[in-house]
């Protein structure tokens, strides 16, 4: 299939400043992972647009994907009160981003989310999170060290129980699976609208589908992205979702 004629998957962006100008941005590993595992095409969305601007981009888009990020879901977004006031933020992509989400449920279009996007998923569905998970939970060690290697930031840090008979043991056929882990914050209350996929071994939620979606979704807290090709998941997760698209785009 050329180029031309893959289905297009649109790519949450993150609205960052640099040297006093606001720029757009979005990690390459999520671009290449849509690229070259999933038999799509990938279309940078910037955020803080007009609601027009948005649902003329989403009307052309055959699925979409919520990036992990360095930054955080205001706590706002889940009533609760700053807790380090040097955390990073970006409230730009939170107004995009929960406004697009609902769009995206009601038109069944295929979404997978990741790390941040993951987060975003809890809260726009009513649930609240960590914000620090060292800090105000029995959950330690999710975190990575920043000064580290790539090769061990993304390294398999501990497992994941999946659940039986839900989507992501559908498509992977996995009841447990070794994972990377680079976050600092996680689900505190997941909301009841949700469907836990998969939990940590000490009971934290890793991933989730949404109980009343038609439409393919899955958000993970692990990163998929990073080398799909050394992950029988992860390369799972690109290969189903890429599939998803395809069969919404022959549809739309």
């Amino acid at each position: 299939m050329s180029s031309i004629e893959k289905p297009l998957v649109g790519i949450v962006c993150c609205r960052r400043m640099q040297d006093s100008h606001y720029f757009h941005v979005v990690g390459e590993k999520y671009i290449n992972a849509i690229n070259q595992h999933t038999g799509c095409s990938g279309v940078l969305v910037p955020v803080d647009q007009n609601d027009d601007i948005d649902q003329s981009i989403l009307n052309r888009m055959d699925g979409f994907l919520l990036t992990g990020s360095l930054s955080n879901v205001h706590p706002d977004q889940y009533d609760k009160e700053i807790i380090n006031h040097e955390m990073l933020l970006d409230e730009s992509r939170d107004r995009s981003v929960f406004k697009m989400i609902q769009s995206i449920i009601q038109k069944e279009m295929p979404l997978l989310a990741i790390c941040r996007g993951f987060q975003e998923m809890n809260v726009a569905f009513g649930g609240s999170l960590y914000q620090n998970l060292e800090l105000q939970s029995g959950h330690q060690g999710h975190d990575f060290d920043r000064d580290a290697s790539h090769e061990q930031q993304y390294g398999f840090r501990h497992q994941v129980e999946i659940t039986e008979g839900s989507l992501l043991h559908k498509i992977s056929g996995l009841v447990n699976a070794d994972v990377n882990s680079l976050h600092t914050q996680g689900v505190n209350a997941l909301s009841d609208q949700l469907e836990i996929n998969a939990l940590s071994d000490h009971g934290l939620v890793e991933a989730f589908t949404i109980k009343a979606a038609k439409g393919f979704n899955l958000s993970v807290q692990w990163h998929p992205e990073w080398q799909p090709s050394k992950s029988e998941l992860s390369l799972t997760i690109f290969n189903a979702f890429g599939d998803a698209c395809r069969a919404f785009a022959v549809l739309k």
